[in-house]
């Protein structure tokens, strides 16, 4: 398994090398640059300001620059927020979006795989028909549409739910179940699909000559191996959720790194895009290596090669 390990972290740097690499060269190719937008200052200013944060210099050099210093870890100077790194922003923004995607995985998998099992259990009764109807709408809208639900039912109509920020736990339920929902769903459909497979399996069949109810085998020998594709989905699923969460971070104000993200593509922030790219390839990496040692934890019969 070390070897295995070992393998994928080296993949790994060579995927962000070349995320890094692309999207580098990519947002240079865009037109316009980060003090552009600032009218309020002369042409000239714009060409100090660029000369002194070296955007002025050939792109290849700047590139060969840029590697050298994330290397040592330094990311840069944010060119929007003069004054700040662009480890200092990202790292007091990004437990924020963790913490919110991390609830929403919790939240997912607490309530699809249960919902999984009950549809399974009751495969072709009026649970089963009610509860995939629920998931093919759940995962039909997308986050955007459902955030913008919850504000008017739960924000504005009701007014039983907080709107802007984290302050409380209760601000954390209308962004949580916005990001839940569509995991939730697809989490059920999956889970209910793998179960029903495994069902037919022959141990199950053994099972069952021995005389053992479906409610105990189910849950005692099926979901085991029924599972394996739900934590198959975990690490896009955490990939989906953080960069999804930008969206729903924006909606509900939440202070977290979408928002800087999103603030600083408007704005041609370019260090702020390739550190924030960066962290986010980084976390897609480890969470799928992570995700394929879980798998082997799970299912010792699985080789790592």
């Amino acid at each position: 398994m070390g070897k295995y390990i070992l393998k994928r972290v080296l993949m790994g740097l060579l995927s962000i090398f070349i995320v890094a690499t692309l999207t580098f060269f990519l947002m240079n190719l865009v037109p316009g640059g980060p003090f552009v937008a600032e009218k309020s200052i002369s042409k000239a200013a714009q060409e100090a300001l660029a000369a002194k944060y070296g955007l002025d210099k050939p792109i290849l050099e700047r590139y060969a620059t840029y590697m050298t210093d994330l290397l040592k870890g330094d990311m840069g100077i944010s060119l929007r927020q003069r004054g700040r790194t662009v480890n200092d922003i990202i790292f007091s923004k990004l437990p924020v979006s963790m913490g919110l995607a991390g609830i929403a995985v919790a939240v997912a998998l607490a309530i699809g795989i249960p919902l999984g099992c009950i549809s399974a259990y009751n495969r072709g009764k009026f649970f089963d028909n009610f509860i995939i109807v629920l998931a093919t709408c759940g995962i039909a809208i997308p986050s955007f549409i459902s955030s913008v639900l919850l504000l008017y039912f739960f924000g504005a109509k009701l007014a039983i739910l907080p709107t802007i920020g984290l302050n409380s736990a209760l601000h954390y339920v209308m962004p949580v179940t916005a990001l839940a929902i569509y995991p939730t769903a697809y989490i059920t459909r999956l889970m209910r699909s793998s179960l029903l497979d495994v069902m037919g399996q022959d141990y199950i069949r053994t099972a069952r000559a021995k005389g053992l109810g479906t409610f105990k085998i189910i849950f005692k020998h099926a979901i085991r191996n029924a599972i394996l594709p739900v934590i198959t989905y975990v690490g896009p699923m955490l990939a989906s959720l953080m960069t999804g969460s930008f969206v729903v971070e924006k909606i509900f104000t939440i202070p977290g790194l979408g928002r800087e993200f999103i603030s600083s593509i408007s704005n041609r922030d370019y260090t702020m895009i390739m550190g924030t790219t960066i962290i986010l390839a980084t976390f897609i990496i480890t969470a799928n290596v992570i995700v394929d040692i879980l798998y082997k934890v799970i299912d010792p019969r699985i080789k790592l090669k």
